[in-house]
């Protein structure tokens, strides 16, 4: 097994902190409704601000951009000052950015903002994954890194629902005016909540070599392929379902609010499964659901109910894969201490197939058309699943 005894912030302890966990998890969900808080109040937005739709895409997207292009960097910069200070930093960041946002006069404004959110963004979720796998005990590390995958589900889905209603009643600056408050109150709490003391606050050991980085940048390689694969389905589905199944603009937003949140049950099976003993290279397997699924959604049937089923189900491979990675990465560590700089290549990789993804499956769309993404996700999935379990095996592996 790992050494984890020169690992910040791991002790004798008996117990996993559970409290202390779901405070962590709770500040990445809040940093994940900042992610998606335009896109309930977009229209209003670009209306106010004389936006395109592309310029609007631009200020949605800023965010996942800024990790596609720095989330490595980012790893070894949580690694520098700590993973709780990050967390705080990361956060208080967010706040005050979004808090920025919310006074913006125009295009410019609100893309610097939105970059500044990025960085805050990415702070924290290279932070509290690093927080997590170093406060649970082993035996409830895979499961405690499972649930965390779900942030993202969790917080987009608050995003919209307390956006649209707050949105409704105080306009977008409002809505992200106390956005701004909720996420200056959580850095407060985390501040509050996590130990003191612990040695978490600052790295151990010698920074990560190179080698010490190819499994874990084998798992990110497979991490950012299955988001490649799977986010763009979610994004393309409202458009899908208004201009080929009838489908009003409300009620294809509604109904792929329901479908996006599937994503946290791909997860929480995950945390369950590996509680249960079930091996990594097993679990990849789950993940060739996809491929019945993909021809589901776009194949020549017609079926409003397939595509919805196909959906659903890509939508839970998403997050489940990405529970996966999560869970898996400690397994493949040399140390646990290089827990921020995994992740911050596994964010990086999943910023790339989110940035990426969405204008690949475009162009399929206006090229080829719908049927060929078929072959690209079976293609992109196998290689995915192909890359988990040869990190399964290694997982698998006894070492020092």
């Amino acid at each position: 097994m790992m050494d984890t005894s020169s690992a910040p912030g791991i002790s004798a302890q008996s117990r996993t902190p559970w409290g202390t966990i779901a405070v962590t998890y709770l500040g990445g969900v809040v940093a994940a409704m900042s992610l998606g808080k335009f896109a309930p109040v977009g229209p209003a937005v670009a209306a106010e601000l004389g936006l395109s739709l592309s310029q609007l895409g631009w200020v949605i997207s800023t965010v996942v951009g800024v990790g596609a292009v720095a989330g490595l960097p980012a790893g070894y910069l949580v690694r520098r000052h700590g993973a709780e200070r990050s967390l705080v930093t990361g956060l208080v960041l967010l706040a005050v950015a979004s808090a920025a946002g919310a006074g913006a006069g125009g295009y410019a404004w609100l893309l610097v903002a939105r970059g500044l959110e990025g960085i805050g963004y990415l702070l924290v979720t290279i932070a509290c994954p690093a927080l997590i796998a170093r406060l649970a005990h082993e035996r409830d590390r895979g499961t405690a890194l499972s649930v965390w995958a779900t942030f993202v589900a969790v917080g987009l889905g608050a995003s919209t629902l307390a956006g649209g209603a707050i949105g409704a009643a105080l306009g977008w600056r409002g809505w992200i005016g106390a956005l701004a408050t909720l996420t200056l109150v959580m850095a407060l709490v985390v501040r509050v909540r996590l130990p003191r003391g612990s040695g978490l606050q600052t790295a151990a050991g010698p920074v990560p070599r190179t080698g010490a980085l190819a499994w874990p940048g084998m798992l990110a390689a497979a991490f950012g392929l299955a988001v490649l694969m799977t986010i763009p389905v979610v994004v393309l589905l409202p458009t899908l379902l208004a201009e080929q199944h009838g489908y009003s603009a409300a009620s294809a937003g509604a109904v792929t609010s329901v479908i996006s949140v599937l994503s946290a049950l791909g997860g929480l099976a995950v945390g369950m499964l590996l509680r249960r003993g079930s091996r990594v290279g097993v679990l990849a397997l789950a993940g060739l659901l996809t491929l019945p699924a993909a021809w589901l959604m776009f194949g020549d049937h017609g079926s409003t109910q397939a595509a919805l089923a196909g959906a659903g189900v890509i939508s839970i491979e998403n997050g489940f894969l990405g529970a996966l990675g999560f869970a898996t990465l400690p397994l493949v560590l040399e140390r646990l201490d290089h827990a921020d700089v995994g992740n911050g290549m596994v964010a990086q990789a999943g910023s790339i197939g989110s940035l990426l993804g969405p204008p690949m499956f475009g162009l399929v769309l206006e090229g080829p058309g719908q049927q060929a993404l078929v072959p690209v996700i079976a293609a992109g999935i196998v290689a995915s699943v192909g890359a988990l379990l040869l990190v399964g095996r290694r997982a698998a592996l006894p070492r020092p």
